[in-house]
């Protein structure tokens, strides 16, 4: 018997010994509950199923959502998804929960029906894998995908009945629904340009699918307090945007080696960027140490209150040096110990470098970043972008976290009439300073805690700017349809953040808009320069705050640089005078 599991307060289940996945699932477990002050009597009287809540600490003493994750574990709730299948039918609050597992979120009361979310780490696809997902939308579905924010695809509209198909067929192109919503390590991101930018430290892509593995065959790594995101960043111009996650891995260079520095705790809809934590780790480590960080939070992120389950949360009351040292107890040696240094994390990213035609290091080959219209992407297009990667790449696609998509690998005698068949798809391969940094979470449309139709919203709102304003500087405006912040509008230049408000004693949909986000050398938490302003006042509001920039900066002034200088009285004053 290990002596992981002789402290345990049981060493068996219905007489059968805990084998070491059991052992480590309730270790972890039962340290959680004890950071929360709660005792477990040491008698080793066993539970009657594993998870099972122990007599001093009843079910229904347990939140919610870590309820029913101890009366059946979300990954063994398979058949349950199939007897609703075949009935048709919704499921119920329990399920509706679990069946996140398997990325199936149900969208009542918006639609009876739900939508599926993949895993594809660091967004690299193949075309066959992006034109299964093309049908299987088409037939399927209604047909509406959407590009995210981790690089990653959502379809909507499943039926129950056809839930078990959807998840059939995606996992037969070798891609995976599992963990993608929920107490789960969401979609791995990176640069989307990993292993193809001149300007790159390292090529993460490698480490990101060994990571997917990982979690894949780790059970352990399925029941975490809350969400958790995890980035790479190897350098380069097209940005990861790694400190705005759970934990985010930016390579830099010390003594001429390639390195990782980590920052840990981002969650920029709770208005915090990572911190770094102080250490340098070797590529070949970086994922052993992502593994051991992750596992403290397992056992002592706050399981007590969802309010406060975040990595961030629990970092509040625990100092960094000692998250690393539960880390290092995790680990064959401790780590390599550097400050982090004013400059080290200077970024070679150029904005909107995810659009247009750019040069990769391999010689004669070239990338096209292509911008989807507010992530919003139709089967058909899909198809031809396949047919595109096939006929004039290297079969493959990359998708980015600010809703786009790039076609890798493409020579330099193929761009024109790649460029032009994506034009005649409604797809732009020409990089716009104010329509390409547009992003928008999914919207009320489709989801039940949105106020606002952001996509619909945004698409407007880019159309009507672009034809107003010529801007000399690239300007990123984020939409986000509730505090949740998928969208996260804290980190744009121009935040806008869904609401409703009265007008002539109706509610109408309005947004709260922030100025002066940022991320990487520019981080920052944008600042609430408006309150409420109606949608159809919201164009003409946007109008005044770009020509008031555009008349009283300095030369050469950035956005975000412009609106840090002023405080907010004398940015509404400025915004708010008539051109």
């Amino acid at each position: 018997m290990s002596l992981e599991t002789q402290s345990l307060p049981l060493q068996s289940i219905e007489g059968t010994p805990l084998n070491p996945e059991q052992a480590r699932y309730l270790s972890g477990f039962f340290a959680g509950v004890a950071t929360r002050g709660l005792r477990f009597s040491d008698s080793g009287a066993a539970a009657s199923a594993v998870g099972e809540a122990s007599p001093a600490q009843p079910l229904e003493d347990l939140v919610f959502e870590e309820r029913v994750k101890r009366e059946r574990h979300p990954l063994d709730a398979f058949p349950k998804l199939l007897d609703l299948a075949r009935a048709n039918t919704p499921p119920d609050k329990e399920d509706l929960f679990r069946f996140k597992w398997n990325g199936l979120f149900f969208l009542a009361p918006n639609k009876e029906a739900y939508m599926a979310r993949f895993r594809i780490p660091g967004g690299q696809m193949q075309s066959f894998q992006l034109r299964e997902i093309a049908r299987v939308a088409s037939e399927l579905t209604t047909g509406y995908v959407q590009i995210t924010t981790r690089a990653n695809l959502q379809i909507r509209l499943i039926e129950p009945k056809d839930a078990p198909e959807v998840l059939r067929r995606i996992q037969g192109v070798g891609l995976h629904t599992r963990g993608a919503g929920a107490d789960n390590i969401r979609n791995l991101t990176t640069n989307a340009t990993a292993g193809i930018d001149p300007l790159e430290l390292i090529d993460t892509l490698p480490l990101c699918h060994e990571l997917a593995q990982i979690i894949l065959n780790d059970r352990a790594f399925y029941d975490l307090p809350r969400k958790f995101n995890i980035a790479y960043d190897g350098g380069g111009r097209v940005s990861s945007v790694e400190d705005t996650n759970d934990i985010g891995a930016k390579a830099v260079l010390a003594d001429g080696k390639v390195f990782f520095r980590i920052a840990v705790g981002g969650a920029t809809g709770h208005k915090a960027f990572a911190r770094d934590l102080g250490v340098l780790v070797p590529p070949e480590e970086i994922n052993r140490v992502i593994c051991a960080l992750v596992r403290v939070f397992i056992t002592h992120g706050n399981r007590a209150d969802r309010k406060k389950a975040r990595l961030k949360h629990l970092l509040e009351s625990w100092t960094l040096e000692r998250y690393l040292a539960e880390a290092e107890r995790l680990l064959p040696a401790p780590l390599t110990r550097a400050p982090l240094q004013p400059g080290e994390l200077a970024y070679p990213a150029a904005p909107h470098a995810h659009v247009g035609v750019h040069p990769q290091k391999q010689p004669g080959l070239f990338y096209v970043g292509v911008h989807v219209p507010v992530g919003e992407i139709t089967p058909a297009q899909m198809l031809g972008i396949a047919e595109l990667a096939e006929l004039h790449g290297s079969g493959e696609i990359r998708l980015s976290v600010w809703q786009n998509l790039l076609l890798p690998n493409i020579p330099e005698a193929s761009l024109e009439t790649v460029c032009r068949s994506l034009q005649a798809m409604g797809l732009e391969t020409t990089q716009s300073h104010l329509r390409s940094g547009f992003v928008a979470c999914t919207g009320n449309a489709y989801c039940k805690f949105a106020q606002t139709n952001t996509k619909a919203h945004a698409a407007a709102l880019a159309g009507a700017l672009e034809k107003k304003l010529q801007l000399d500087s690239p300007i990123n405006i984020h939409l986000t349809g509730c505090p949740h912040s998928c969208a996260q509008h804290y980190m744009g230049d121009i935040g806008l953040l869904g609401t409703k408000t009265k007008v002539a004693g109706e509610s109408v949909e309005a947004y709260h808009v922030f100025v002066g986000g940022g991320f990487g050398p520019n981080q920052a938490v944008g600042r609430q320069v408006f309150t409420a302003v109606p949608f159809p006042e919201l164009e003409g509001a946007l109008e005044k705050m770009l020509r008031g920039y555009l008349r009283q900066r300095e030369p050469g002034e950035s956005f975000q640089a412009f609106t840090v200088r002023h405080d907010l009285d004398t940015l509404q004053a400025m915004f708010s005078q008539a051109d």
